[in-house]
């Protein structure tokens, strides 16, 4: 009986015991990078960053994650901007200007990209926009700086101003105050100057500027380069 009766507690012992944990589902692969220094005001980055979203639309292999970094053409840019035609001139002469201006929407035309030089009139001061950009969740990113592009380079909107970025913010899907708040928040404009610099140090002096593993891409790439550099890092 003492016997038996050991047996049996042994056996509702055992019962009692939690069964063992079901194995953890390994990690999610870490998503591919591709950093990309820009300002917002460059024509050739709206080039360059609307043909790497073509190639990212038209990618089926691993997700993606596109790491905007700022880079301030004009880092000395008083906080009202300046006349965009002045400011051109005395950096490439005037006699340049309309045909920069030309050069540019033939190159964004190729791309189905408009210009209305016309419309823009001033140099904005770009860091509250690059604050702006920092400020959107990662998934809201791309149209952030999709809406910024249109809204300067289409509308000839200040992207400089508080309260156009407020506005451009909620055309993109963000809450205005909370933005409008982060684009003059001191610690903010801060991190933008400090990152801006870090690139100079780095030795970037043109943009756009774009990383995509091992390569680098300079320039209004086609589609194509990016494609093909995305690619290459998707084989290791």
């Amino acid at each position: 009986l003492l016997a038996l009766l050991g047996a049996s507690t042994l056996a509702a012992c055992r019962s009692a015991e939690p069964d063992a944990p079901a194995p953890l589902p390994p990690p999610a692969p870490r998503p591919l990078r591709v950093e990309v220094w820009h300002d917002t005001v460059c024509p050739w980055c709206r080039i360059g960053l609307h043909n790497l979203g073509v190639a990212l639309d038209l990618w089926r292999g691993p997700t993606f994650q596109v790491v905007f970094r700022p880079y301030l053409l004009e880092p000395d840019a008083p906080p009202e901007g300046a006349d965009l035609r002045e400011q051109l001139g005395r950096k490439y002469g005037a006699e340049r200007v309309p045909e920069m201006f030309e050069r540019v929407s033939r190159a964004g035309a190729g791309y189905g990209i408009t210009f209305a030089w016309d419309r823009v009139r001033r140099a904005p001061n770009t860091v509250g926009s690059h604050a702006l950009i920092a400020h959107a969740p990662e998934a809201r990113r791309r149209a952030v700086v999709d809406a910024l592009h249109r809204a300067y380079f289409e509308e000839g909107r200040d992207i400089g101003s508080e309260e156009v970025l407020g506005a451009i913010a909620t055309s993109a899907g963000l809450d205005g105050a909370a933005a409008r708040r982060a684009v003059t928040d001191a610690g903010g404009i801060a991190t933008v100057r400090r990152e801006a610099a870090a690139a100079r140090a780095r030795g970037i002096r043109a943009v756009p500027h774009f990383v995509i593993g091992d390569r680098t891409l300079s320039g209004a790439r086609p589609h194509e380069d990016f494609f093909s550099a995305m690619h290459a890092l998707q084989q290791g």
